[in-house]
């Protein structure tokens, strides 16, 4: 008697033999792969089906074919889940050709600025990105474009619409053809909530949007997920390399050049979050808890183990950066970091959980991964795994899952609780000597360049050197005839370059390294800061040797780490005296700005990322510079300090510039009798080693006029008396251009408890009663009081006094906030006046299109006041200039304190 196919217990299966009998012999034997799956499509094309009915018929006998080789004939995880991701691929890819070619038609290609088409990719992130996906599986997915722009219009050249219109509309278009829910079901379940900002953020972003998201908002659990990214369509971009520059934006989001243990608390939070929501859905229904995929020692709990040990370590071993789960654990037993052992079996452990996940989900073709309650089901899964029973399967089960959760639970630390002149660097015959030189140069430079004839510093150069000096000033002066770069930015080279003739080493760096040399050049002449900053600090010239540093931003606990490292060894070889300490944080303090201002003045960085970035640095310069005194003070009582650091001004609104001083209040909150006393020495010896200049320079310059009682108050105070002052509690009050500042105000230092309790202090003050008009009136007044004691004359706008200058927008942030916070808690944020100025306008507290145009002002007032900084230029421009932004910030003034405005 012939055995019945295990495959007809499947309701799914029966489902698809009854509606597709005709259609199944399409699909040619064996396991289903890129040829199969195109065969299949274009027969069920030719019968007549369209592309989103083809691609779902052809998804639904691909299932039944693993179903029956999975089930009878033990066919390997690996291949299931490749003929499910090259099914996804095939659905995707030509999705995204059909939806374009519509679009084309109705709009035209989407371009970039350089005049090409503009490129989107389809990202697939968790299994599918790493090829592993499960035969019911949803697909996460991410569209990203690589450029902004516009596309080209249909053949009558209307149509017209932004690249970013154009991809919304791609998006929605490959879901309808693979995500929709049809009479022939569905290809795959489309779930897009790991795009940047969730479900709230566009569909489709660019390049340039996600870099900025990942640098600035991405968080801890985003690099688990970026971490398995893959571009799976267009498979053309794949094949082309085009893609590379979405894998230079993510790499350095998921692995970081240094051990991050930080990612040990997220994904403890993570996980956390996942084993509630596993329990609040099994609530009354204990069946639930048989979840091999989320339950404890499931799917996940593998995938967390081997994902944070390539996020922590990725950054030191690249052979590490792969994304399967079974790829990468042998790797990890490679690099030391797991035993042979436990790889094994968490391998065996991922296998079985996965098979069993599969054969959960052919029953019904459900995206679940709960075990069924039927006997019939149970049993049925034991027998397509070659259990006697569902007894010994289960048993099975739960000794792989007990492992994976001692595994889990270890590794967290137990249960929750170039240039023809130079011949391209090389050496060469009868360079031209610096007189030779002179008659090709422009008349400035040939000044300039003259003293070095008879320098001394030069004339005392060894041959080789000065050969090297040579061809790099031929080059030089090559490039300035070819207006590649300027007769200034020469100049400024030669200026900096003399006090360095000694050090050889920069000549061969940039004879053999065109591209530092150039991008030397270009930082020298682009403004007068960036060249009098190299000018003080010449050693951060290495910074430019990375080819790497342009595309990266200011990373903090890298910073930390890397100083920690550096004092380690100090203190190791009884180096770590003060003033050695203090040159330290210098010369890394100078090389962080500096990073910042060359990838500033090359364009990387927008006005506000440059802020961001140096205002995270002085962030992380106040806590390192904060420990390293506390661990030297005398008067120290306790290991770790109860203090803690308010910053205020553009510290505190994170809109710190170059050379901006801070400004800071320092409170403590310790209890012991010797507290006054310790903290006050810790403070003077803080200020010393932020302000006091060494041959390396200094740091900021710090400003404590906004403490309690201002300059006649203490440098330091309890946080019990910061409370009440700012509280209005007993006599001794703050003002209201106090209240004010607080609106801008940040804790940048303290523990969780400091942060938490000084959040609920500023959260008192800006939502205190306050009469609406009493306060306008006195902001106004103070409005006035400022304009008097910063007189313009009547032909000039200054882009910071002026009437209709950045103070006025500022001044009525300050008074929204101040007023309207307690009704609307958005404003609350310590988000910038360009976001809270958009946000009032969201909230109806400013007529439509007046907050939106005052944030546009300030924000392009922020980038000349930038630029005049940077040229060392006045920030007063003629009365005509920026007359529009102008306009947009009177007439925000005006619809907020009425006829209360100030004069010039």
């Amino acid at each position: 008697m012939t055995r019945p196919s295990l495959a007809t217990h499947s309701r799914f299966a029966q489902r698809v033999r009854r509606r597709y009998a005709a259609e199944l012999s399409l699909l040619v034997p064996g396991v289903p792969g890129p040829a199969q799956l195109q065969a299949t499509f274009e027969a069920l094309l030719s019968q007549g089906q369209n592309m989103a009915n083809a691609l779902r018929i052809t998804r639904q006998l691909v299932v039944e074919r693993l179903l029956c080789q999975d089930c009878e004939q033990q066919l390997a995880l690996a291949q299931v889940t490749q003929a499910m991701t090259e099914l996804a691929e095939f659905a995707l890819n030509h999705a995204l050709t059909q939806a374009q070619a519509e679009l084309d038609q109705t709009h035209g290609a989407p371009m970039t600025a350089q005049g090409q088409r503009a490129e989107l990719w389809i990202v697939g992130m968790g299994k599918l990105g790493a090829r592993e996906l499960n035969v019911s599986s949803d697909i996460d997915l991410i569209y990203v474009y690589d450029e902004d722009g516009e596309t080209g219009g249909n053949a009558q050249g209307r149509s017209r619409i932004s690249n970013h219109e154009y991809f919304g509309k791609v998006v929605r278009a490959v879901y309808a053809l693979v995500g929709d829910t049809t009479e022939h079901g569905f290809v795959f379940r489309v779930d897009l909530a790991l795009r940047p900002n969730g479900n709230s953020g566009p569909v489709a972003v660019s390049l340039d949007a996600l870099e900025e998201y990942l640098h600035v908002q991405g968080r801890e659990w985003e690099r688990f997920a970026w971490l398995k990214s893959r571009v799976v369509a267009p498979f053309d971009s794949v094949t082309s390399g085009t893609t590379h520059a979405l894998r230079k934006v993510v790499m350095p989001f998921v692995f970081r050049r240094y051990l991050d243990y930080s990612v040990f608390d997220a994904l403890r939070v993570l996980h956390r979050q996942i084993r509630a929501h596993a329990a609040k859905r099994s609530a009354g229904h204990p069946e639930r808890t048989n979840d091999v995929k989320l339950s404890r020692g499931g799917i996940r709990e593998i995938e967390f183990t081997v994902q944070l040990l390539q996020v922590v370590r990725g950054g030191h071993f690249p052979e590490l950066r792969t994304r399967p789960t079974l790829s990468a654990l042998p790797r990890l037993v490679r690099a030391n970091l797991m035993s042979e052992q436990t790889a094994q079996a968490l391998a065996q452990a991922y296998v079985f959980l996965r098979q069993i996940e599969h054969r959960i989900q052919y029953l019904d073709d459900q995206q679940t991964h709960v075990l069924p309650t039927q006997d019939q089901d149970l049993n049925w899964i034991a027998q397509t795994m070659g259990f006697a029973s569902s007894q010994a399967l289960l048993s099975q089960l739960d000794a792989h899952r007990e492992l994976v959760a001692q595994e889990f639970d270890k590794l967290l630390g137990g249960p929750e609780p170039e240039c023809k002149a130079c011949q391209n660097g090389k050496q060469g015959n009868g360079s031209q000597t610096i007189e030779e030189l002179l008659p090709q140069l422009g008349e400035v430079f040939r000044q300039r360049l003259q003293a070095w004839c008879q320098h001394p510093r030069v004339l005392a150069l060894r041959d080789e050197a000065r050969e090297r000096l040579q061809r790099l000033l031929a080059r030089t002066a090559q490039w300035v005839s070819e207006a590649r770069v300027t007769e200034e930015a020469a100049v400024r080279l030669v200026d900096w370059m003399e006090p360095l003739l000694r050090r050889e080493s920069y000549l061969a760096l940039l004879l053999e390294r065109p591209q530092v040399h150039e991008r030397l050049l270009r930082l020298l002449g682009a403004a007068r800061w960036p060249a009098r900053y190299l000018l003080l600090h010449p050693g951060v010239i290495d910074e430019l040797a990375s080819p790497a540093m342009m595309e990266e931003r200011f990373d903090t606990q890298a910073f930390e780490t890397e100083l920690a490292h550096r004092r380690a060894s100090l203190t190791g070889t009884g180096e770590d005296d003060e003033e050695t300490l203090l040159n330290l944080l210098r010369r890394a303090h100078h090389a962080e700005v500096f990073r910042t201002l060359a990838r500033d003045v090359e364009g990387k960085l927008s006005v506000e990322q440059v802020a961001d970035d140096l205002s995270a640095l002085a962030d992380a310069v106040l806590r390192v510079t904060t420990r390293w005194c506390w661990s030297r003070l005398k008067k120290a009582h306790r290991k770790q300090p109860q203090f803690g650091i308010i910053a205020y001004g553009k510290l505190g609104g994170k809109e710190l510039g170059y050379g901006s001083d801070l400004d800071l209040v320092f409170v403590f909150d310790d209890d012991d009798d010797n507290a006054p006393e310790a903290y006050a020495a810790l403070v003077r010896k803080l200020i010393t080693w932020l302000t006091v200049k060494t041959g390396e320079g200094d740091l900021y310059e710090i400003d404590t006029a906004l403490r309690p009682n201002g300059n006649a108050g203490l440098l330091v105070t309890s946080f019990d008396a910061y409370t009440n002052y700012q509280q209005q509690r007993g006599s001794n009050t703050a003002w209201t251009w106090e209240h004010q500042a607080m609106t801008r105000a940040r804790c940048v230092l303290g523990d969780a408890s400091l942060h938490e309790r000084f959040e609920a202090v500023r959260k008192a003050v800006i939502c205190a009663p306050r009469d609406a008009n009493s306060l306008r009136a006195e902001i106004a007044a103070m409005r006035a009081r400022m304009a008097s004691a910063q007189p313009v004359r009547a032909d000039k706008f200054d882009i910071k006094y002026s009437h209709g200058g950045m103070i006025d927008a500022e001044f009525v942030m300050q008074f929204l906030v101040l007023s309207q916070a307690c009704a609307h808690p958005e404003l609350m944020a310590n988000a910038g006046n360009i976001a809270l100025l958009e946000c009032a306008e969201s909230l109806g507290l400013l007529p439509a299109g007046v907050g939106h145009g005052a944030a546009s002002a300030y924000r392009a007032m922020r980038r000349v006041q930038h630029k005049a900084r940077l040229n060392e230029t006045s920030t007063q421009l003629t009365a005509q200039d920026m007359q529009a932004e102008r306009g947009a910030i009177v007439l925000l003034w005006h619809t907020v304190f009425d006829a209360s405005q100030p004069t010039d």
